[in-house]
């Protein structure tokens, strides 16, 4: 016997909700992809000056702390219902 399926499309506020979760564990990986950069600038035996790639990972820092207070204003402090980490409302007496 089949289970009944749920339905197929998420609602709007869980979907979104996931989609900024999804992009706020994405940052720290855009950011060590990004803080590789100035290595890459090495491989042309040209060498770049330590006051250029200083501000370069400075401007990354900034850029991704700006981005994570961005995504962190679209995210709900508790879980929707329909999350699998919502808690749950039953009392065991």
């Amino acid at each position: 016997m089949r289970r009944p399926r749920g339905p197929i499309f998420l609602e709007r506020r869980s979907y979104r909700q996931r989609r900024l979760r999804d992009a706020a564990r994405f940052l720290p990986i855009l950011g060590a992809g990004l803080w590789m950069v100035p290595l890459l600038f090495a491989l042309d035996g040209v060498s770049s000056s330590t006051s250029s790639v200083m501000l370069y990972v400075f401007g990354v820092w900034v850029l991704l702390a700006g981005l994570s207070a961005l995504l962190s204003l679209g995210l709900d402090p508790q879980p929707g219902p329909g999350d699998e980490s919502a808690p749950s409302d039953e009392r065991a007496d």
